[in-house]
């Protein structure tokens, strides 16, 4: 697997995880919107054509459960990605995950 770092960028109530590869320009990022300081609602992760195949959605998904453990927030999964890492990492992902 790649070398991933992941970042947080937050403004407001918006915010996004953001995945620089080891050796390539483009990134790879997990939007989410905060609805309050336990509770957050990841919409979306793009990965560019350019990662495709170097874990990074994997990564982001990891982490982002990661920070919820950490930090005490929970996650509602609207991102079709992360619903599908949700469904293949049941119930290890069930303490952190919002689904209904």
């Amino acid at each position: 697997m790649a070398n991933i770092t992941i970042t947080l960028e937050e403004s407001g109530s918006k915010g996004r995880y953001v995945a620089q590869v080891e050796g390539f320009e483009d990134v790879g990022e997990m939007t989410f919107s905060r609805l309050n300081p336990t509770l957050i609602i990841v919409d979306h992760t793009g990965v560019p054509d350019s990662l495709r195949g170097q874990g990074v959605g994997q990564a982001l998904a990891a982490h982002v459960v990661a920070e919820a453990r950490a930090k005490s927030f929970r996650i509602v999964p609207l991102c079709p990605f992360l619903r599908a890492q949700f469904e293949r990492h049941h119930p290890e992902w069930a303490d952190v995950m919002v689904v209904s």
